[in-house]
């Protein structure tokens, strides 16, 4: 049975990781959202401490690097509702996807460009988490790698994907392009999804672990963003892009049953990640806004009904049943995942109604600290700004629900679009 409490091994990884975004990486938010582009050094001694904390076991998967799919899962049996199915038996695993969102949400709350900065703890790091072989893994574990989804003509709908993979002896080749990469320039690797063949459509798609330094992956430009402004999100070039053939991530036979399923498993991942984000933004927002507040004399009185309080804690207090409505699904689909149960539909729940519950508190928070809400004095103004990417990428608001009404109606994408 689901248990959403925070388990108690991971109290001290939440502590610790509270304590890097509140001392580490607030103090050193607005510089770094002025100076775009720029590298933040101090995130060097964040990701040793977390590569420290992972190695000894103490971490139990802290962040992004750590979410990974549960291969020891147990037997399954027929569930209910658009065919789902469900593990049996009554086991509960607290691993690395749930310690994972943990610490992202925590690390969010300190600022989440950052948070996407901190080397080896990239979207690309998820992937190969979620697709990659034992021996991938090993290869790939102690690196920071980028993920390369969005092309100019292929934004939400991954599966229209023009950047092509042909085999040549032991190597693929790779052309195309590659927009809106997070972290492309410092990564050290990206995780680059093309197909095999367009004329199969979703179901010849794969994902390549691509060099950074490979000679034809080419970095056209650095994108100037609304938020998250110390994360650098790079556009890149692929011509005649050579690649071994040991680094196309999980199985290299195109399947017309399993389809987009192996490369769709990046996103059972990252999805919930992304909601962590959202979550950890959406508390920052409402403990400060809480705190100014307070100097104001306005404060939340849980015992009374919102109509007999101010507008203003009246209004805080529904912003914060949406959190926890954020946070609870964030569980949820975090939970799933450790416990080898499907949570395609889960995850893109999570990633819907965290990423419009940031971007609706965030918001909400600048009107409700009025003028000091909208100055530089505080971080909320840049946190607003912030908050949108997360409610866009890894699939739009719109592409959540859409996912969400395939799961629960039973019908493939042809069926819904």
């Amino acid at each position: 049975m689901i248990n959403l409490e925070v388990p108690r091994k991971f109290l001290p990884l939440i502590s610790q990781t509270r304590g890097f975004a509140e001392e580490v990486m607030r103090p050193i938010s607005r510089k770094y959202d002025r100076a775009e582009h720029s590298y933040p050094v101090e995130l060097d001694l964040v990701s040793a401490v977390i590569d420290g904390l992972t190695d000894s076991g103490t971490g139990h998967g802290a962040g992004a690097a750590g979410a990974t799919r549960t291969n020891d899962a147990p037997a399954q049996v027929a569930g209910v509702g658009a065919g789902r199915k469900e593990p049996r038996g009554s086991g509960n695993r607290n691993g690395t996807n749930l310690s994972s969102v943990l610490s992202v949400m925590e690390t969010c709350r300190g600022d989440v460009g950052l948070a996407l900065s901190i080397p080896r703890q990239g979207l690309g790091n998820a992937a190969i988490a979620a697709v990659a072989n034992d021996e991938q893994k090993a290869r790939y574990g102690k690196r920071w790698a980028a993920m390369a989804i969005t092309e100019p003509d292929a934004g939400s709908d991954s599966g229209a994907i023009r950047t092509t993979a042909v085999r040549d002896g032991d190597d693929y080749v790779l052309n195309g392009e590659k927009i809106f990469v997070t972290a492309g320039e410092r990564a050290e690797l990206v995780v680059v999804w093309a197909t095999l063949d367009r004329s199969l459509g979703k179901k010849a798609i794969k994902s390549f672990v691509v060099e950074r330094s490979n000679p034809g992956l080419t970095l056209v430009r650095l994108e100037r963003k609304l938020g998250i402004r110390s994360s650098d999100t790079a556009a890149f070039h692929l011509d005649s892009c050579r690649v071994p053939a040991r680094d196309l991530l999980g199985d290299p036979e195109i399947s017309t049953e399993a389809g987009f399923g192996g490369a769709m498993a990046t996103f059972d991942n990252t999805r919930p990640l992304v909601a962590a984000m959202a979550v950890g933004l959406t508390r920052a927002c409402l403990d400060t806004t809480t705190e100014l507040l307070g100097r104001a004399g306005v404060t939340v009185d849980w015992d009374r009904p919102p109509l007999t309080q101010s507008a203003a804690a009246a209004r805080l207090a529904e912003l914060e049943a949406e959190y926890q409505s954020a946070y609870l699904l964030m569980m949820r689909a975090a939970w799933m995942a450790d416990n080898g149960r499907p949570n395609s539909m889960e995850a893109s729940m999570a990633k819907a109604k965290a990423g419009r519950t940031c971007v609706d508190v965030a918001l909400a928070c600048v009107e409700l600290a009025g003028p000091t809400g909208y100055a530089e004095t505080e971080l909320l103004e840049k946190w607003a700004r912030d908050a949108k990417i997360l409610d866009i990428f890894e699939g739009t608001q719109q592409i959540q629900l859409l996912v969400v009404a395939r799961r629960l109606l039973g019908l493939t994408s042809a069926e819904l679009k």
